[in-house]
């Protein structure tokens, strides 16, 4: 019955392994593909979108690594190795958003003055490439997510930068109409505080889980 039990636990997490590289296979590569994409057309607001996903990336990875943690037998050294794992990470995405956030307001502040020419057609078919993206990924993940803190996480990181990615959409057509440049800007802005908001709470909520 034990053993039974044993080998359904790890065909679940087997299950959610696979959709979690799945997703974290999609994201990267879009990550990398938003950044090139943020350069080429000049849109500060898919660079702010692109380190929001870096850090759904990184999420993706701290999530895998635990659910290999899990196959091993537990014990408070390995917990406290996965505690610090997760505090590392989660610094190491602070520091990095802290510093795209600092880039992201200085170009602001310049372009306030100085607006940029924005290619809007790409901007607004690499945000719907990523909105693709993102709803392919939580797709994989929903079921999952009731099933596994790990998984929910993962999936509640993919829909926050769903939100992103229309935002990115909106600001495109917005300036495609009207010419307003600096719609670019502040939503731009506005990802960056969301995506700051939006970790600092679940980190509230899964530390109160636990």
């Amino acid at each position: 019955m034990g053993s039974n039990h044993d080998h359904g636990s790890a065909a679940v997490r087997e299950g959610h392994q696979k959709k979690l590289i799945m997703a974290l296979a999609l994201t990267g590569s879009f990550m990398i593909a938003e950044v090139i994409g943020a350069w080429i057309t000049g849109s500060l607001a898919l660079l702010s979108d692109a380190s929001h996903m870096f850090t759904d990336t990184a999420a993706l990875a701290i999530s895998l690594i635990a659910l290999q943690i899990a196959k091993r037998p537990a014990d408070q050294k390995r917990t406290f190795g996965y505690a610090r794992l997760e505090i590392l990470a989660s610094t190491f995405n602070a520091v990095l958003l802290f510093l795209v956030a600092m880039y992201i307001l200085y170009e602001a502040y310049q372009r306030f003055f100085m607006p940029a020419e924005i290619a809007t057609g790409a901007m607004m078919w690499i945000a719907i490439a990523g909105l693709i993206i993102n709803l392919i990924s939580m797709r994989l993940l929903a079921s999952a997510s009731n099933e596994s803190l790990n998984v929910k996480g993962a999936y509640l990181e993919v829909w926050s930068d769903m939100l992103g990615s229309l935002g990115v959409i909106i600001a495109a057509l917005i300036i495609r109409f009207t010419g307003w440049t600096w719609v670019d800007t502040i939503v731009a802005v506005a990802i960056g505080l969301f995506a700051k908001a939006w970790e600092s709470s679940w980190r509230v909520c899964r530390g109160g889980s636990t």
